[in-house]
């Protein structure tokens, strides 16, 4: 009996733990896996996750706008910071000696948020401080809103894409557990819709991450704008109540 078992331990070819000897899976490549593509066996075509293609698809699209957003955006705003330091002097030189289009010039040769509302401001002169603060206002409104376009999208993206990825994840596991209602708990069965299920969260978080961060940047950029309006309205509007005025 103990030879008996000596024997067939002896010629009995010993496989590699959790391999099947029996099958030949078809290599998968990183981009099969961003795609949700679950290979073939002995020889079998493999197949695409509809799931997979329609939610890393979106992801994409999204990264692409994320990306094109903040790109223009920042070119925008960092356009917007860049003041010339002598700007508000000029001003109040031009003022100082009455000479309004000098000033007025001045503001329209100087391409940033400020100068249009100190030129709005110029334009006023002759009325009351309150209507020229109240005309200074409604133009920094009008280009904060200008400077703030399409960066409420990032935040939108942000917010979106890793719920979206979130969804490809539950749909990769209720495939996954049906696959396993169907032919029991094998991994062959299981793993495309887990690989599907965690791909698509990954793409989800990579893409949400990159889309708040800009985000946040955006933000603190405009940030610097408003305060840098709001500190050229200060300087005018002090221009105007100089004695002398």
């Amino acid at each position: 009996m103990i030879s008996d078992i000596f024997y067939f331990i002896q010629t009995t070819p010993i496989s590699p733990i959790g391999v099947d000897t029996t099958k030949q899976v078809e290599a998968q490549s990183l981009w099969d896996l961003v795609w949700g593509y679950t290979p073939g066996e002995n020889g079998e075509p493999g197949y695409y996750s509809w799931t997979s293609i329609i939610v890393v698809s979106l992801l994409l699209f999204m990264s692409v706008m994320a990306i094109y957003i903040f790109i223009e955006r920042y070119l925008n705003i960092r356009k917007a910071l860049k003041e010339e330091k002598t700007f508000m002097v000029q001003i109040k030189s031009y003022m100082t000696d009455g000479n309004l289009d000098g000033a007025r010039n001045l503001c329209v040769t100087t391409d940033n948020p400020m100068a249009r509302m100190i030129e709005k401001g110029v334009m006023r002169i002759g009325k009351p401080v309150s209507d020229i603060k109240a005309s200074i206002e409604n133009v920094a409104e009008l280009e904060v809103h200008k400077l703030e376009n399409r960066i409420s999208t990032l935040g939108t993206i942000a917010g979106a894409a890793p719920m979206l990825g979130f969804l490809g994840t539950v749909i990769g596991m209720m495939r996954t557990f049906n696959d396993m209602k169907i032919h029991g708990v094998e991994l062959k069965s299981i793993s495309g819709g887990m690989m599907e299920a965690m791909v698509t969260t990954v793409a989800g978080l990579i893409v949400g991450i990159i889309a708040y961060a800009t985000y946040n940047f955006l933000v603190s950029k405009m940030g610097q704008v408003i305060h840098k309006m709001e500190s050229a309205s200060i300087s005018f509007v002090d221009i105007l109540e100089e004695p002398g005025k």
